[in-house]
């Protein structure tokens, strides 16, 4: 399909977030460009151009929008956010008060609405369940559930209890027949990534704009009979290393442990997409006579849909029949991007 202005312009007014990306909104009447999901008044057809990256958008003299930050890379974490989720990692006890955010400078209710944009839950409350995710593990490996409450800064034992219980909906005896599934937001050159892990591995990666994230969430702590909880995992330090190197073209292969629970013919499925060569693609067809079930198709196609750990295992590697590149969760043009990346670097 070809991106014509009057696409690009209806994906603006809809403030499509699968454009993100794509192209950039423009306005000759304020000199001013935007994301195709400003939330800012839409300005008339005639006055709009479209540039296809933030750069040619700067060239011809267009200023960045205030409301959607343009440069930005989409949905990253501000650093001064990421300097306090290193502190909390090295220290899940910390507590930060309003006093102390204003101390560093930061606004209260500035960082209350970043979380409850991107985590849709207030910065306290996400400091809680880090806590709470450390408790867990702390009481998991056999250690007793009062030290553990005043190690991670509870100051007393019923408080521990409640806000464990408000948490996972049990008590902290129960916890050791109960999981957990970590979860951390981590950047890419293509916009903010989740990815969950437990002990085996890297159970989850996608993008946070994805539409059936939740769906992926419900579904996989179900499966697993866990609670997905923000958390450090020994194998985020590894993916986010070696996804690194991926996306400067240095890495075309990926050793971080995945696990990724599922259906037999899913597993078949996800293990015959992480034997497509880096830089080529396949078909569905080939793909589903790969696994000796040519007329599957429609099968293999549900379970490469069903992928929830993207990049790893590259469902981005297929395409239709005819050539055209077909649906992914992350966006099309991430598909392209990521096809263009691999392409690039394996002639090279």
């Amino acid at each position: 399909m070809e991106l014509t202005d009057d696409i690009m312009y209806q994906a603006a007014v809809n403030k499509d977030t699968s454009f993100e990306g794509v192209f950039f909104t423009a306005v000759k009447t304020t000199g001013i460009f935007c994301r195709p999901t400003c939330t800012a008044r839409k300005p008339k057809r005639e006055n709009v151009e479209f540039f296809t990256s933030s750069k040619e958008a700067v060239l011809k003299g267009y200023r960045p929008c205030k409301v959607c930050f343009p440069l930005e890379k989409y949905n990253e974490t501000p650093d001064f956010i990421k300097e306090i989720l290193k502190e909390l990692s090295e220290n899940p006890a910390l507590k930060f008060k309003d006093a102390d955010l204003i101390q560093r400078g930061i606004e209260p209710s500035k960082m209350r609405r970043w979380f409850l944009k991107n985590h849709k839950i207030t910065f306290q409350a996400y400091q809680r369940m880090f806590r709470i995710n450390s408790a867990f593990k702390k009481i998991k490996e056999g250690e007793s559930i009062t030290s553990t409450a005043f190690d991670t800064g509870y100051e007393s034992l019923s408080g521990f209890n409640d806000s464990f219980k408000s948490i996972f909906g049990f008590s902290p005896k129960n916890s050791k027949v109960q999981n957990i599934i970590d979860l951390k937001r981590i950047e890419t050159p293509l916009g903010t990534m989740y990815v969950c892990a437990v002990k085996e591995g890297v159970c989850l990666l996608e993008f946070t704009d994805r539409k059936m994230l939740e769906t992926e969430f419900k579904s996989l702590a179900k499966r697993l009979n866990a609670s997905i909880i923000q958390g450090d995992n020994i194998h985020f330090e590894i993916l986010e290393e070696q996804l690194k190197e991926y996306f400067e073209g240095k890495r075309k292969k990926f050793t971080v442990p995945i696990f990724s629970p599922g259906s037999d013919f899913q597993n078949k499925v996800w293990t015959t997409l992480q034997n497509i060569p880096y830089g080529a693609v396949r078909t569905y067809k080939e793909q589903s006579i790969a696994i000796n079930k040519p007329e599957a198709i429609r099968a293999v196609a549900n379970a490469n849909g069903a992928n929830r750990i993207s990049i790893l295992i590259p469902c981005h590697r297929v395409i239709g029949s005819n050539g055209e590149l077909t649906g992914y969760g992350g966006g099309l043009w991430r598909k392209q991007w990521l096809l263009e990346l691999e392409k690039k670097n394996a002639e090279g």
